[in-house]
């Protein structure tokens, strides 16, 4: 997977993934930006929002339960500069006609999605520089 981020002006950039799909990102006016797009930040929430909402409604599917209308609900607390743990609540709004046990399986389900492991488990950075 390969994704670009290229400036666009100010601290906007626009973000085109190896599928060829485009977003752009901006940081809010009050750190300077101009607000055109989601910060990096609530792209990575959007991210764990959406791909943890995917992954229960894809097991759902294969067990064939009715999720109805699933939202999924990311707030966080991201670290500080001092690097202090950063902090996910996900909410899973599922229909009342699931039973508990149904719950129980979809809740450890949405923790297995990809963005989820990506984020607990450990991750290696290669930080490189290529002058163009």
């Amino acid at each position: 997977m390969k994704v670009t981020a290229r400036r666009k002006g100010g601290y906007a950039h626009e973000v085109e993934t190896d599928s060829g799909h485009t977003v752009l990102i901006d940081e809010p006016v009050a750190e300077g930006g101009k607000d055109e797009g989601p910060s990096p930040t609530r792209m990575l929430c959007a991210s764990l929002a959406a791909c943890t909402a995917i992954t229960v409604e894809m097991y759902a599917d294969r067990k064939g339960w009715e999720v109805g209308d699933l939202e999924v609900e990311v707030n966080a607390e991201l670290s500080d500069p001092s690097g202090s743990t950063s902090t996910f609540d996900v909410l899973l709004k599922l229909p009342k006609e699931l039973d508990d046990e149904q719950e129980k399986r979809l809740l450890v389900v949405a923790g297995k999605c990809p963005v989820h492991r990506a984020l607990v488990n450990q991750v290696a950075f290669n930080d490189r520089v290529e002058r163009v």
